[in-house]
């Protein structure tokens, strides 16, 4: 049986889009879906360990979108590719603009979006963060977030064309993105803040903790840091 998303409204599945668009060019292939009543939540990823020997931690961008009350009876908890599922929203828009039919204000008109078969999961996928349990512990400056990314993608720019191989570009990544910025945020988590376009008008970034877990929260999204177990 295909599982079919129904949103509230166009908008609401233009920016799933737009998000997939993100995750696409700076996460990891897949995305995990959640749904709570109405409530849809879309992790990515956008940094993870590659091996067992790799120190960096788990660095998760989440965002929430609004599904038709009425249409969203059963849970959903899946994991799928992002490019096929842009594919299927891709397909989905251009029925919807050949019926003619741009206006979403009733249940019949608001847009659909059957799921692509699940694909096998990265190990990111395979623990999320806790629903509670979480800690308020401060605020950071966005704007030296953004320029933690900024300077960050710029050092990266300018050194990988001078690296041999794969392996040393991936090493300047983790060091670069591996610093600490502040307690329990790596500069990874400034970098998904700032790809993802979550730090767009955010002055301040709520900062929470739970047990391995750090949470930065904004109106658009939250980026989430899970700590490499010892």
């Amino acid at each position: 049986m295909t599982l079919t998303l129904t949103f509230r409204d166009t908008a609401t599945s233009d920016d799933l889009r737009v998000y997939l668009e993100r995750l696409q060019r700076f996460g990891e292939p897949e995305v995990r879906l959640v749904s709570h009543g109405s409530a849809l939540a879309v992790f990515g990823c956008t940094q993870t360990p590659s091996g067992l020997l790799d120190t960096v931690p788990v660095v998760l961008a989440v965002r929430g979108f609004e599904l038709d009350p009425e249409a969203s009876r059963e849970s959903i908890d899946v994991t799928v590719g992002v490019r096929s599922l842009l594919d299927r929203l891709a397909r989905a828009d251009a029925q919807r603009g050949s019926s003619g039919s741009g206006d979403d204000t009733t249940r019949a008109h608001r847009p659909t979006l059957p799921l692509p078969p699940e694909t096998g999961a990265g190990a990111w996928a395979g623990v999320l963060p806790p629903r509670r349990g979480w800690s308020a512990a401060g605020v950071v400056d966005g704007a030296s977030l953004a320029r933690v990314a900024e300077d960050g993608m710029a050092r990266i720019a300018e050194a990988a064309p001078r690296q041999a191989g794969d392996a040393a570009v991936r090493l300047l990544r983790r060091e670069v993105w591996g610093a600490i910025i502040a307690p329990g945020i790596p500069a990874a988590a400034a970098f998904a803040l700032e790809t993802m376009g979550f730090l767009r008008g955010e002055q301040h970034v709520r900062v929470a903790r739970s047990q391995t877990w750090t949470r930065l929260d904004t109106s658009r999204g939250q980026i989430l840091v899970r700590s490499v177990l010892s």
